[in-house]
């Protein structure tokens, strides 16, 4: 009897003792060679664990000390599928062709993301329908049916942030939350970022996301209105430097405005930036080009066609321009302006927004 006692109490405490892990088996039809486990930290990829596939399937076996968002991609494929892996057993379903919707299961804090999730893509649809029109009715020569229908698809797409935002704000204990709030970040100033990390609920806090945003709270307050811009020096189109603080002190009031020939976005708002540019020049307003391009042949024929005449710098890095990692811009367009001592007094002025502050200043 005492045999069956000690054999009992040791069972117990093997069992008690056994460390949380997961199983995540994946079928993905068509897949060959390996699969990846991979995170986004810090802006890197980085790859976690692989498994080789086998007729389509491959298991993943580890620990997780808290529900976090991984990656799944096939081989060199660029398609990833976002989910959420806990202590549990998940399994993956789905095609090579069609990744990013392959079904998860098994995961509690994935199923709670992914009625998040549906949500999104039907405003997305919706969005997509009503972006689709107001290009035909541009085609057609329709210019203020296409402005308006665009307008409301900017405004369903807008929609998108918001409800995510909503859910953050009502879910600050949730695991989907800081995965979220890193969709949505990105023109957001340090104190509003800030505030909706020291919301979040203290379990969160080891969750790489937040580290990553945390530390983007503390950059940006360090590039924050009232603040001295950090200067730098960068090549123009001759491959000469100029250097920031020489561009603001020969102006009253400068808008260093980062942008690409590639980004859409920013082509729709430089008729604006130039319309400004031309009216406040002779006034003392200037406008400094810092360009996300890599290819100069692009970035140059887009100067020309949007008759941007400013200065213009850039190292042709891509997301990767040194400048544009000092004031922790992760999305473009963006601007900040300065004024003649290089003091930042206004950050991401677009549209009606831009002209109506250079007025106040120079009028």
């Amino acid at each position: 009897m005492k045999n069956l006692l000690l054999i009992a109490l040791l069972l117990g405490i093997f069992a008690c003792s056994k460390t949380p892990s997961y199983k995540v088996e994946v079928n993905i039809s068509g897949a060959e060679g390996k699969a990846y486990l991979t995170q986004r930290i810090k802006g890197n990829w980085i790859k976690l664990d692989s498994a080789e596939f086998v007729d389509g399937a491959c298991l993943f076996k580890g620990s997780v000390k808290n529900p976090d968002v991984y990656y799944l991609n096939v081989g060199s494929g660029k398609e990833k599928l976002p989910f959420f892996i806990e202590n549990s057993a998940i399994s993956i379903i789905g095609r090579v062709d069609s990744l990013t919707v392959a079904k998860v299961v098994g995961s509690v804090v994935h199923d709670e993301f992914q009625s998040v999730q549906e949500k999104i893509d039907k405003l997305d649809g919706q969005g997509m329908v009503i972006f689709e029109q107001s290009k035909a009715a541009e085609k057609a020569g329709e210019k203020v049916k296409a402005d308006s229908l665009m307008a409301l698809a900017e405004s369903v797409f807008s929609s998108i942030d918001d409800l995510q935002k909503d859910y953050i704000k009502a879910n600050p204990a949730s695991f989907v939350s800081p995965y979220l709030l890193s969709r949505v970040y990105y023109d957001m100033e340090s104190d509003v970022l800030d505030g909706f990390l020291s919301s979040m609920d203290a379990k969160l806090d080891s969750v790489p996301i937040v580290l990553t945003l945390r530390d983007r709270v503390v950059k940006l307050k360090s590039v924050a209105i009232g603040q001295i811009a950090p200067d730098f020096t960068m090549n123009d189109l001759n491959g000469n430097p100029v250097k920031l603080s020489e561009i603001y002190s020969k102006n009253e009031y400068t808008l260093v405005d980062f942008w690409a020939s590639w980004c859409g976005p920013c082509r729709r708002e430089n008729p604006n930036v130039v319309a400004t540019f031309n009216k406040f020049k002779d006034k003392g307003f200037g406008v400094f080009g810092v360009s996300l391009d890599s290819d100069k042949a692009k970035w140059e024929k887009a100067i020309a066609d949007d008759l941007l005449s400013w200065p213009h710098v850039s190292d042709l890095k891509g997301w990767k321009n040194e400048a544009a990692a000092i004031y922790s811009v992760n999305s473009i367009p963006a601007n900040l302006l300065v004024d003649r001592t290089g003091k930042i007094i206004g950050r991401n002025l677009r549209e009606e927004k831009l002209p109506e502050t250079i007025n106040g200043l120079l009028n």
